[in-house]
């Protein structure tokens, strides 16, 4: 594993620092292991991008997408990123803002559904068991949204 530049650092801390609404209701349900014993990180630089939250033990990233993220520029930008970081070994789950403000629940499930079906072995606690209703786009590289 490569070591981070200290711009790298930097700009992750400062990232952190700057979790918007949703992101910041999101690492609180994540934070410390609390999602099935799965332990994330915010704003973890992986290649030249940085993942809003990361499992590296699972290999999962979970982003956060705000409107800014609809535009066709930013679309195609995602893809490219989300193509990298899966050639790289990564899954890639996507959220609107939208969905994690208004069903943190459903999104934390889903999370939940894709952290078993990434390590099957862990047993996951009742808050991340259950059936994940079909809502928007769901899988890898896409997202949910209401």
């Amino acid at each position: 594993m490569a070591l981070l530049s200290d711009q790298s650092r930097t700009r992750a801390r400062t990232m952190r620092s700057a979790l918007t609404k949703a992101e910041t209701r999101l690492w609180a349900r994540l934070k410390g292991a609390a999602c099935g014993g799965f332990k994330f990180r915010r704003q973890h630089p992986i290649g030249r991008y940085f993942a809003d939250f990361a499992c590296t033990e699972a290999r999962l990233i979970v982003e956060v997408d705000g409107d800014v993220h609809s535009s066709d520029n930013a679309r195609l930008y995602d893809a490219e990123r989300t193509a990298f970081l899966e050639n790289n070994g990564w899954s890639v789950i996507r959220f609107t803002n939208e969905a994690v403000l208004n069903e943190t629940s459903r999104v934390i499930e889903k999370i939940g559904k894709a952290l078993r079906g990434l390590v099957p072995a862990r047993q996951a606690p009742s808050a991340l068991s259950g059936h994940l209703p079909h809502s928007g786009r769901t899988g890898t590289g896409e997202e949910i949204s209401n």
